[in-house]
């Protein structure tokens, strides 16, 4: 008797009695708080693995098919020069739509609600890192982080790896995205204009040609500046300088792409200008003698 009450107890203490209430479904643990990359972890060694020669063998990808589009596209008699700035514009609006455009994608649809022990006004947690001013939250949400670092796809480990070297990228800095949106979506048709406009006789169109390629690569030198100079103004505290791939491949040489050859661009482009213009000037100058004969 006893034996039997002490059973039916313990079936109504766990909820398990047919007159017992329902036994309570423990609540799902919080899900883990993302890390972010640590300098000081690192070191000075470079940290390659799976995501960081699929990342690079991507670019190649693209570099590669550019390259393949310009033989197959362009006409057999087009000079190195043209060849070199279709591939260049093509694989400028490649890298923007799939890479730049993956980062948008990751900024405005990946997220990740913050547990209740953040204190949102604090704006302190170990491994939370908020990149927007105080009380400005990012598409009006409190409670959400948006970015790459808050995804498991392909495009949000490629922008993981990157924000190894710079911490923005792996979140939302309002500056970053605000340029990443003219890129997009005003960069990416702009240099497929260019190479629509390249597959043309090169005699013909040339200053409209040139025009439309110096507009691009002074907006391109523009990005760039905007990007990295509050970083330097500052001393460069999302920047991971201390890793030298991070530094020199990531940073210096990536980046230098979209500085060294707007320059050359603008550089060639301040050429053909002049040129004309001073053909044309020329040519102004024989009709005037010739009246005056």
């Amino acid at each position: 008797m006893a034996r039997g009450a002490s059973s039916s107890a313990a079936q109504n203490a766990g909820g398990g009695g047919f007159w017992g209430s329902k036994p309570k479904v423990a609540a799902p643990p919080p899900p883990p708080i993302p890390r972010f990359h640590s300098a000081a972890a690192v070191g000075s060694g470079p940290q390659i693995d799976a995501t960081t020669v699929i990342s690079l063998l991507c670019v190649l990808i693209l570099l590669g098919g550019a390259y393949g589009a310009s033989l197959r596209l362009l006409p057999k008699g087009s000079s190195k020069k043209t060849r070199v700035l279709f591939i260049w514009h093509l694989f400028d609006a490649l890298i923007h739509f799939f890479f730049e455009g993956s980062f948008l994608y990751n900024c405005f649809f990946i997220s990740y609600s913050l547990p209740t022990s953040f204190n949102v006004a604090a704006r302190q947690h170990p491994h939370i890192r908020l990149l927007t001013p105080p009380d400005v939250y990012w598409l009006g949400s409190q409670n959400k982080l948006y970015g790459a670092n808050y995804g498991t796809g392909p495009f949000s480990r490629l922008w993981q790896e990157y924000a190894k070297a710079d911490r923005r990228w792996g979140g939302v800095d309002l500056g970053v995205v605000s340029l990443e949106v003219l890129t997009v979506f005003i960069g990416t048709p702009l240099a497929l204009w260019i190479c629509a406009l390249l597959r043309g006789e090169e005699r013909k169109g040339a200053l409209k040609r040139w025009f439309w390629m110096i507009v691009l690569a002074t907006a391109e030198l523009y990005g760039g500046w905007m990007t990295f100079a509050p970083e330097w103004f500052t001393g460069s505290p999302n920047l991971d300088t201390s890793n030298w791939m991070f530094m020199w491949l990531y940073l210096v040489f990536f980046n230098g792409l979209w500085v060294v050859f707007p320059l050359w661009i603008l550089y060639e482009g301040y050429s053909a200008m002049t040129s004309a213009m001073s053909h044309a000037e020329m040519v102004d100058l024989v009709k005037y003698l010739k009246k005056g004969e």
